[in-house]
């Protein structure tokens, strides 16, 4: 009757709904009994390891099955997983080439037996890049950052990791150059990857909000060969009043590109869109908008930018309706740095329009 009744507890109290694995116990005290674990009502994660079959498969909970595997002390959930750890709101490791998402990675110092859904590095790390979040192991950020950098499979997807980690300010561009080798590093330039970081960070953008604007950012700058646009800035007309602030803008040409997704399709966000594009047409802003789509044809897709580019007004800065220099009232939050410093419910209230973007 007892055993019947073993349920395991929560894995953390903020972390509602997550579970750690637990072993059989013939007592069915600790964990299920021999016959219930091979029952309907236990899912085995790993050798030797159950859950309920019941507790949903979420990402973190995904996470905290592959940690199980971790010795105590001698390793940590690393890469895409730990940065989701971490509040990388981004990284939930959906991928079109793995159908059940992105292994997790772990840092280890022992051996691990590999098994599905895991990768297992055994790179010399050092035990102060990890620390202890709600319960959990992880490389602190900078070095989480720089692994999912180093083993990401092109300069793009290296340049992703990037962005979006800086979108949720775990990282800045200063402190990820210094930590890549930028700055002399002892051993790291040994590790794998070190040339693919390095390199995408050389476009490394602290203010995108979205995967799509970095790949946008990237096949203006890659494949259109323009210079490097500025994302994300608020753009304002001579009396300082807010017209709208772009998803990429070359201050050069007076040209801006949009990206809408499948949100902005939607009715009365897409009316919005047209509204605001007018506005950035009237102050003489040339604007190209891009869909679900383009940003898998760079090449068709810089030859648009490139013709907008030429379009473009071209005035210069004493003859231009608008500008990017913001009124004295205005909070700036271009950079990880100045998002740090906000204030809680200044975060809350300036930040809450940039995951709608």
């Amino acid at each position: 009757m007892v055993a019947s009744r073993f349920r395991p507890g929560s894995f953390h109290p903020d972390r509602p709904g997550l579970v750690a694995p637990v072993r059989v116990d013939p007592a069915g005290l600790r964990g299920p009994t021999p016959g219930q674990a091979r029952g309907p009502g236990w899912r085995r994660t790993t050798s030797g390891l159950f859950t309920p079959a019941d507790v949903e498969q979420t990402v973190e909970q995904r996470i905290v099955e592959a940690a199980s595997l971790i010795s105590r002390g001698r390793g940590a959930v690393t890469g895409w997983a730990a940065l989701r750890w971490l509040g990388g709101s981004w990284f939930d490791g959906s991928t079109a080439t793995h159908a059940a998402g992105l292994p997790v990675d772990l840092a280890v110092s022992a051996r691990v037996r590999p098994r599905d859904g895991v990768v297992v590095c055994r790179e010399r790390s050092d035990p102060a890049e990890v620390i202890i979040v709600d319960s959990l192991p992880v490389t602190f950020p900078l070095r989480s950052v720089a692994y999912a950098m180093r083993y990401a499979p092109d300069v793009r997807s290296a340049a992703k990791v990037f962005a979006m980690a800086a979108y949720d300010d775990l990282v800045s561009r200063d402190e990820m150059r210094l930590y890549v080798g930028e700055a002399p590093r002892a051993g790291l330039s040994s590790w794998t990857g070190v040339p693919l970081a390095r390199e995408a960070l050389l476009h490394a953008d602290e203010n995108c909000w979205s995967p799509q604007e970095v790949l946008m950012e990237l096949i203006w700058i890659l494949d259109a060969g323009l210079p490097t646009p500025l994302m994300n800035r608020p753009v304002f007309d001579r009396l300082g009043r807010h017209i709208g602030t772009p998803d990429l803008l070359d201050p050069e040409s007076g040209t801006i590109c949009e990206y809408d997704g499948r949100l902005h399709l939607e009715g009365s966000r897409r009316a919005g869109d047209i509204r605001r594009e007018e506005a950035f047409r009237e102050v003489g802003l040339e604007a190209l908008t891009l869909v679900a789509g383009d940003t898998a044809d760079p090449d068709g897709t810089a030859r648009r930018m490139v013709a907008a580019r030429r379009r473009a007004r071209w005035l210069p800065e004493g003859q231009r309706a608008w500008t990017t220099e913001p009124p004295d009232w205005w909070v700036p939050t271009l950079t990880v740095e100045q998002r740090r410093s906000l204030s809680a419910g200044r975060r809350a209230r300036l930040l809450r329009h940039r995951r709608a973007a």
